[in-house]
């Protein structure tokens, strides 16, 4: 096993040095769907000394097409993914410690697995999430790593906190209504860019060469030949709450955070988002009707899915109708609406 990392050992950013650094660095990924299992997959094969895996789900068999660690047999089994992911990655390589947890991502047990960590990597799939990590990252000095895709289209962004603008700066409030992989659709190939710059900027971050890191916001359209590499350096403001002079990381307070309940006596779950979100009905309308029957008012909008009903207000609120599990519904809200 001397030669196991030879081959990157030669190159000569990382060389024997760096991939002593690699050995002793600890990263945590969230979420192990599409994104997190590539990016899991290649640190675990470059030799990193502990990696952190957090998903709240499980494997199914629309997973498979994109989701390149997992097999049939895990659908079949319904493993959950941070199981399956740790079972897998550890027939890749034994050296590495490896633990997975069941569970979503929250402010209060993120935080707690921050201790020794020296990158987050984004492999969530909705912007709450996304928030608290960078939040958490502001707080406690620790680099992460942004991404995500849909269709053909990706994105990637790094945080380094006191350096570069952070996802606040960027987008100042929680996206509404953006496109999903379960109403758009996805191609493998936008994974593995997106996967691929995320572990280069780990890597970078990894050995400790910090003025190769990306400065920009990326984001394309492998279909559409489209590419742009956005300089975001001016965005930076210093009255941010996650990254400015007086920071107050708004996203890990209660009152800021996506809040489930259920419904006494309807058999039903409400989900309100932290701020009031104002939806496009007739946007929601195209991207909901290929699950089922669709019909609004000037009040909500209603998808009838197979099992469940899912119900839209003016202010945000949804109600997910044919279960009490806030679990299950929140899944639902989190894949139809992003």
């Amino acid at each position: 096993m001397t030669d196991r990392y030879s081959r990157q050992q030669l190159f000569k950013q990382i060389g024997i040095e760096g991939q002593e650094k690699i050995r002793s660095k600890h990263v945590l990924i969230v979420g192990a769907g599409a994104l997190g299992s590539a990016c899991a997959e290649a640190l675990v094969r470059a030799g990193i000394g502990k990696l952190t895996i957090i998903d709240r789900d499980y494997v199914e068999w629309s997973n498979l097409q994109r989701q390149q660690l997992y097999t049939e047999k895990d659908a079949n089994d319904q493993l959950p993914k941070a199981i399956a992911a740790k079972k897998h990655l550890k027939q890749m390589n034994s050296e590495v410690e490896i633990e997975a947890f069941v569970m979503e991502a929250r402010a209060d047990n993120l935080e707690k697995l921050l201790v020794n960590t020296d990158i987050i990597i984004d492999g969530t799939d909705n912007f709450d999430i996304r928030f608290i990590l960078n939040d958490l990252s502001n707080k406690y000095n620790i680099p992460w790593i942004y991404g995500s895709c849909v269709g053909s289209y990706g994105a990637t962004y790094t945080v380094i906190p006191g350096k570069t603008p952070c996802l606040n700066c960027i987008l100042k409030k929680i996206p509404a209504g953006g496109a999903t992989c379960d109403t758009a659709g996805i191609i493998s190939p936008a994974v593995q860019i997106v996967s691929a710059y995320q572990v280069t900027e780990a890597f970078k971050i990894l050995v400790e060469d910090f003025s190769t890191v990306r400065n920009t916001f990326l984001t394309f359209d492998v279909w559409s030949n489209q590419y742009y590499s956005i300089k975001i350096d001016k965005i930076k403001t210093e009255s941010c709450p996650s990254c400015g002079m007086d920071q107050s990381y708004p996203y890990l307070t209660y009152e800021n955070q996506t809040k489930a309940e259920v419904v006494c006596g309807r058999n039903t779950v409400q989900i309100r988002p932290a701020k009031m979100i104002e939806y496009n009905f007739d946007q929601l309308e195209n991207s909901l009707k290929v699950y089922g029957p669709v019909t609004k008012n000037p009040y909500l909008i209603s998808c009838q899915l197979q099992d469940y009903r899912m119900v839209i207000f003016t202010d945000g609120r949804v109600f997910i109708h044919g279960t009490n599990n806030i679990e299950r519904a929140k899944n639902l809200y989190y894949r139809l609406l992003g």
